[in-house]
């Protein structure tokens, strides 16, 4: 059913299409005799997995980028996710870059964006995931600092974030690989990273004595990353005892893609980006002999793709564009194709 859904759905401009879909599943989260019906045709088999001190009842999880405000996410957990990450979320809100900037490359399943973290700022959010939510659904909140924030003052924008959502989220995640947003890439480097990861251990250590509780803490890295710029940012990473990396981000390469909108600019998703994130993901888990967990998100549209990922060492596993082009059963399909 879905194949006929998404010829509609691909009839409208892919940022509308979007609004539309978080907006449907924002009420569907909302509605208790919807709710149950979508949850029990959508669940899939539990594969319980301890990870970052969290019980997730899946490895199968929703990317950044989806639901940036929290709109739809409770419509999204009927779906089957073992946690959802929502955002990139930054201080205050923000409309982002220039429209159009979100273009289906349908002939190579990928997106490409160039969305520039737009959204209604951090107290928006948090708004949004306050109050009851279900108890085996585990949500993250993927950060990152607002356009007209210096690079140099990534640190500020990075720490009032962390403090708004250290006592919501279950995991938090330092975006500093986004290629929409100028200069943040920088931050991957390994001085930049070492004095923007010190400073926000001194928020992380406050606020973990102050709520009683351990507060996971990952990044989100560039697939682009050389051999050397990438062991720079695990070196990092294991020295400021962080929990984890998301890897990876959208790409800027373009290698044998064949739609029209391949010369676009932003950030490239989906099934071109598969090989290359997993990639990524395996020189993670040997760098560091498994001990900093991974989560693989780059490509995965179907349960090989997601074994795949988990076979190089990835601990957990997101989806996004897949959920564009498969529909809402990718979730239940990964899962039953284990």
């Amino acid at each position: 059913m879905y194949p006929i859904l998404r010829q509609l759905i691909f009839r409208i401009d892919p940022e509308n299409a979007h609004r539309l879909v978080l907006n449907l599943l924002r009420l569907a989260g909302l509605l208790p005799g919807l709710n149950n019906a979508l949850q029990a045709y959508f669940r899939g088999p539990e594969m319980p997995i301890k990870v970052f001190g969290q019980r997730f009842k899946n490895p199968v999880g929703l990317a950044a980028g989806y639901d940036k405000d929290g709109i739809g996410w409770r419509g999204l957990a009927l779906l089957g996710f073992g946690h959802i990450e929502l955002g990139t979320v930054t201080p205050e809100p923000q409309p982002g870059n220039a429209r159009p900037r979100l273009f289906r490359l349908i002939e190579d399943q990928a997106l490409i964006n160039r969305m520039g973290f737009p959204g209604r700022g951090a107290e928006y959010l948090a708004g949004s995931i306050s109050g009851r939510r279900p108890a085996d659904l585990v949500i993250g909140v993927n950060l990152g600092k607002n356009a007209s924030t210096p690079i140099e003052s990534a640190l500020d924008d990075y720490t009032i974030l962390f403090r708004r959502f250290a006592g919501l989220a279950d995991y938090l995640v330092i975006n500093i690989s986004s290629p929409n947003t100028w200069g943040l890439l920088r931050l991957q480097a390994r001085q930049a990273l070492d004095d923007l990861l010190s400073g926000l251990q001194k928020a992380r250590e406050y606020e973990e004595k102050n709520l009683g509780k351990k507060i996971p803490l990952l990044i989100k890295l560039s697939p682009d990353l050389s051999d050397s710029e990438l062991e720079d940012a695990l070196d990092v990473s294991i020295a400021h005892m962080l929990d984890g990396i998301v890897a990876t981000n959208t790409t800027t390469g373009r290698n044998n893609l064949v739609s029209r909108f391949s010369r676009e600019t932003g950030g490239l998703s989906g099934r071109p980006l598969s090989t290359r994130s997993t990639e990524i993901v395996r020189k993670i888990h040997r760098y560091t002999s498994g001990k900093l967990p991974v989560i693989g998100v780059g490509g995965v549209m179907s349960a090989p793709d997601a074994r795949e990922k988990l076979d190089a060492g990835a601990v957990l596993v997101q989806v996004y564009t897949g959920l564009v082009y498969q529909g809402p059963g990718l979730v239940k399909a990964i899962l039953e194709g284990f």
